[in-house]
Formats: structure tokens, C-alpha cells, sequence
């Protein structure tokens, strides 16, 4: 299980990537990134399918952004992480997030076991919007669960 200080100190990076964001305006990925944009983070996206998103430049890998952020949350499916994460790794991000709602979601063990053989930082697993402050009801219910259960991070 990640341990909670990861989470907050993620979240405590004020710009990140946000490598996998969605073309398609409803899906889960526009979503997240919306939120994350009204809450103030400066996030970038990336994804080499999109020009832009939301108005923001979207770059075609995590190497084209400059400066390079130093965390990168994936939205990617697992076999396109491992990719990513070798991009990060030679970036220089120094924390990557990879996001699980559902299912496997981003998370490949090869990434996490890369990420860890290179002393990144990693999250495998949860969803962001679970730990933001004064998040939506079905956020906070599925957190009281989890914490209920044992199943939350500490």
C-alpha cells in the first residue's frame, strides 16, 4: 500500500504532468484535469494525440515540456506506463502517480519495479480525487469506506 506522505506530497507539487488526458471532453481524464486546473495546480498536459486541452498546450511527451516537472501523474493504460515511465525516468521526474479508479488502471509492475530500481518516487494506485481537500460526496464516501475497511493509505 502507498503510504499517505507520497499522496500529500504529490499533491504538494503545485505543477505537474498529466500524461494521458483524453481528446474526448467527457471522459474521466477531462474530469480530473478540470479539477485539478480549478484548484489551482498548474498542470501540463501530455499526450502525443492532442494539440490541446482546455485551452492549455498539449505536449507529445514529457521530455517536450520545459521546465520538466518534477511529478507526472498517469492516466495511461498499463502497457503504454511502462513507456511513460521510462520517458519520465530520463526526463529527470523525480514522482510519478499512476492512477487506478477502477480495474488495473494506469498501474504495470514493471513500471512500479523501474520506478523503484531508480529511486522515483512512485504511487501505484488510487485516485486523486480521493485525497483532494473538500472533495466531491462520492470521493469522500468511497475514502470513509476505505478507511473503514483498512484499506486506506496511511
Amino acid at each position: 500500500m502507498t503510504p499517505l506522505k507520497h499522496i500529500q506530497d504529490f499533491l504538494s507539487h503545485k505543477r505537474f504532468a498529466v500524461v494521458g488526458v483524453s481528446r474526448d471532453p467527457k471522459d474521466f481524464t477531462r474530469s480530473l484535469f478540470a479539477e485539478l486546473r480549478r484548484r489551482q495546480y498548474d498542470v501540463v498536459p501530455v499526450n502525443p494525440a492532442v494539440q490541446e486541452v482546455d485551452g492549455v498546450k498539449c505536449f507529445a511527451h514529457i521530455g517536450d515540456v520545459s521546465p520538466v516537472p518534477e511529478a507526472a501523474l498517469l492516466l495511461t493504460r498499463p502497457a503504454v506506463t511502462d513507456q511513460v515511465v521510462e520517458e519520465c525516468a530520463e526526463a529527470g521526474v523525480q514522482c510519478i502517480w499512476m492512477h487506478r479508479g477502477g480495474g488495473t488502471g494506469a498501474v504495470s509492475p514493471a513500471a512500479v519495479r523501474s520506478c523503484e530500481a531508480r529511486g522515483i518516487r512512485v504511487i501505484a494506485g488510487e485516485c486523486p480525487f480521493m485525497f483532494l481537500p473538500q472533495g466531491e460526496w462520492p470521493h469522500r464516501v468511497h475514502g470513509f469506506f476505505r478507511k473503514l475497511f483498512g484499506g486506506y493509505p496511511r
